[in-house]
């Protein structure tokens, strides 16, 4: 772990860059993969699955029976652990549920707005050495609460060609019966134009590595919604003297163990503090089963010192972290400062793992920066907001001169035609009418 001291504002943007490659890197395969998936299906789809994860598989769809029988195989604790999970989750966005949205905003003009769902999702949950079980939770459940109608998952077969029965388990709770063992950018390509065995979707969902990122960015050519480009996973944790060490240390390894491009960086205004999460992090790093992993994590993350509560507050907005851990004693001050972050964690016991599993936030999240311009995965995501309005007689006395007036000046005749027709018939059936005079 690299430690700067007091480092300048020029310096930010080198300190805090990720380690994660350049779209441009990325392009020629997953354009080369689009494109055979587009024009070949089923065959390239099974050919990349060969190709990247080893495995000659003869079908994509997991039948219900085999769901089901793996899911049984989930042992009772975890089986516990995912029901308290899903409740917390279901419970959270449920809470996200709004109100038709509805206003007069002249007399007689009324105009309303109300949520849709989005028809057809796709899921994508990242699988090989960490299938992630609890990102079917994150995203079916607000899925099922927005009501969308067709909601399928891809998720990469693990080496005997099977999927991981925990993610069957969290699949078959959430009712989510439509899965394929694909993963990679040819499962991001097969639900952007669908093949014969894949249905095309209208959204992708999930996060994935560096290539699965760009393979979403890349659907959008065709069409295709995402829901954020969700690469690496990362965490910030800002910190002062207030902080357990332990438990900074075990926040960033946390975060560090999914992958060896995932990167943490803690920013402290306590010099103790960080030597004391030096001790911490060695220590506790020797004992992990993905040491190895985590290792290279921390091998592009950094310490950094600085002075003031302000600068930390920059810090934070100039990263924009998809995670945010804030153990501070100045928690307030730093709090109504954020504007650029994921989800954020407060306290020494508020570990990001619990946004991760249970305590009922998302935690599909922006990262790469793209926190400055996008939310997480809420239950807005699954939906679209579709605006309605009616305007009577009086509305349209109301109204229509000044809409005459600004189409004429833009020089759009019909669309002050569609109102001058209106307004003289108007006229015509009411004498009393002020158009008349």
């Amino acid at each position: 772990m690299k430690v700067i001291r007091e480092p300048g504002k020029e310096q930010w943007e080198e300190i805090l860059a990720r380690p994660t490659q350049r779209f441009e890197q990325l392009e020629d395969t997953v354009r080369e993969i689009f494109k055979e998936v587009q024009q070949q299906g089923d065959r390239a789809v099974l050919k990349f699955t060969a190709k990247f994860d080893g495995l000659e598989l003869d079908h994509m769809k997991v039948p219900s029976d085999v769901i089901e029988s793996r899911a049984k195989d989930v042992p009772d604790a975890l089986k516990q652990a995912i029901e308290l999970a899903k409740s917390n989750i279901t419970k959270f966005h449920k809470a996200q549920i709004s109100e038709r949205v509805s206003v007069e905003t002249s007399p007689g003009v009324r105009c309303w707005q109300e949520k849709r769902p989005i028809e057809k999702v796709g899921l994508y949950i990242p699988g090989g050495s960490a299938p992630l079980f609890s990102t079917v939770l994150m995203l079916a459940i607000p899925a099922r609460i927005a009501g969308c109608k067709e909601i399928i998952l891809c998720t990469p077969p693990s080496r005997d060609g099977e999927i991981d029965p925990a993610i069957c388990y969290a699949a078959k709770s959430c009712g989510i019966d439509k899965i394929f063992k694909v993963g990679g950018i040819q499962a991001i390509a097969a639900m952007t134009f669908g093949t014969e065995t894949i249905p095309a979707v209208y959204k992708i969902f999930g996060p994935g590595n560096q290539y699965v990122t760009v393979a979403k960015q890349w659907a959008t050519r065709y069409g295709i919604a995402i829901d954020m480009p969700a690469g690496p996973s990362e965490l910030m944790v800002v910190a002062d003297e207030s902080a357990d060490a332990a438990f900074v240390a075990s926040d960033l390894l946390s975060q560090a163990e999914h992958g060896p491009d995932s990167q943490v960086i803690l920013v402290a205004t306590s010099e103790s503090l960080l030597s004391s999460v030096a001790g911490e992090l060695k220590e506790q790093l020797s004992l992990l089963p993905r040491k190895d992993i985590a290792e290279k994590a921390i091998s592009n993350s950094k310490f950094i010192y600085v002075t003031t509560e302000e600068q930390v507050a920059e810090l934070i907005n100039a990263y924009g972290p998809e995670h945010l851990i804030v153990c501070m004693e100045a928690e307030e001050f730093i709090v109504n400062r954020i504007i650029n972050a994921g989800s954020v964690f407060l306290g020494n016991y508020t570990p990001e793992s619990a946004g991760d599993y249970a305590s009922g936030t998302n935690h599909t999240l922006p990262t790469n920066g793209y926190a400055r311009q996008y939310s997480g995965v809420n239950l807005d995501s699954f939906t679209k907001s579709i605006t309605f309005q009616k305007i009577t007689a009086d509305g349209m006395e109301t109204i229509g001169s000044a809409i005459e007036i600004m189409a004429e000046a833009e020089g759009l005749q019909a669309h002050k035609n569609a109102v001058t027709l209106r307004l003289r018939e108007i006229a015509k059936n009411n004498p009393e009418s002020a158009l008349n005079n």
